[in-house]
């Protein structure tokens, strides 16, 4: 019994320094230094977000259920889809505005645009667990997917003036096509942008599309889009008895309005019908945050 004892204290004396180095070893998770969290006004009519140079994010007048699907660079579009579920009723309907800004340092000069966006959308995750009290958990599933690959024929993009290094610093606000990466438009008004990749195109086009939009076709570079709209995937809903239709309505069932096939057709792309991987999230609990 006391030569037990003494090998159980020997193995916990060996084993503590070994616990104390993997705490001390463990990463925190990236987040803001500081941040502000504020219920959106009514009367505010802004609506978007930026990621803006210096590890920063500026919010305004988004649900919590898009905060939470910009978290995770899910479409907005997938909100109740099966690609994020569990967030509730209450969510979609309250606004906020978020400014947030990381420490000194945190966001290296020089990682590109990309990196930076991918940085801050991870600051973005922690705020949302810790003021949020977000818990969420991501699976892997094989799911339907359109996988963007390129046509026959060859690409048919006009080259940006701007390359990746002049986008340090230079980041686009949501629905501004002139910055680096920046998107405007969708499917009513075509897709623009002056400097973005294929796989920004993809994402962008997911907000419109019935599945998840996949770029497959290895390209980096960045480039100029400006195409015109396109029919909706999924029918629209019938206008009520004695209802004029909107112009929406009417542009929408235009027979001469092209696909979002012809669209990547005409930049030499195509949409390929297929599976991929796809990481889908479930929302287990959230709350409204505490306002500072």
């Amino acid at each position: 019994m006391l030569e037990d004892m003494k090998r159980t204290s020997a193995a916990i004396a060996l084993l503590a320094p070994v616990a104390a180095l993997c705490a001390q070893a463990a990463p925190a998770h990236p987040a803001f230094e500081v941040a502000s969290i504020k219920e959106h006004k009514a009367d505010d009519r802004q609506l978007g977000y930026s990621y803006l140079p210096g590890g920063r994010i500026s919010i305004k007048g988004l649900s919590l259920h898009m905060i939470i699907a910009t978290a995770y660079n899910l479409p907005f579009q997938t909100i109740g889809a099966e690609r994020l579920t569990g967030v509730p009723e209450w969510a979609s309907a309250a606004r906020y505005d978020i400014e947030a800004a990381a420490e000194k340092g945190a966001i290296p000069e020089g990682i590109g645009a990309i990196a930076s966006r991918e940085k801050i959308r991870t600051m973005l995750q922690t705020l949302l667990a810790e003021r949020f009290k977000l818990v969420i958990h991501r699976n892997t599933k094989e799911l339907p997917a359109y996988l963007v690959v390129v046509g026959k024929s060859g690409l048919k993009l006009q080259k940006s003036d701007l390359t990746e290094k002049d986008c340090d610093g230079h980041e686009a606000a949501f629905g501004d096509a002139k910055g680096c990466h920046g998107m405007m438009g969708g499917m009513g008004r075509g897709i623009h942008a002056q400097a973005a990749t294929i796989a920004d195109v993809a994402g962008w086009v997911a907000n419109w599309a019935d599945r998840p939009v996949i770029d497959n076709t290895g390209i980096t570079g960045l480039y100029k889009f400006d195409t015109d709209g396109w029919v909706s995937m999924q029918p629209p809903p019938p206008p009520l008895p004695n209802q004029t239709p909107s112009a929406e309505q009417l542009a929408a069932g235009d027979p001469a309005r092209p696909t979002i096939f012809q669209i990547f057709d005409r930049m030499g792309l195509k949409l390929e019908s297929g599976k991929a991987l796809i990481d889908v999230y479930v929302v287990e609990s959230v709350q409204r945050p505490t306002e500072n």
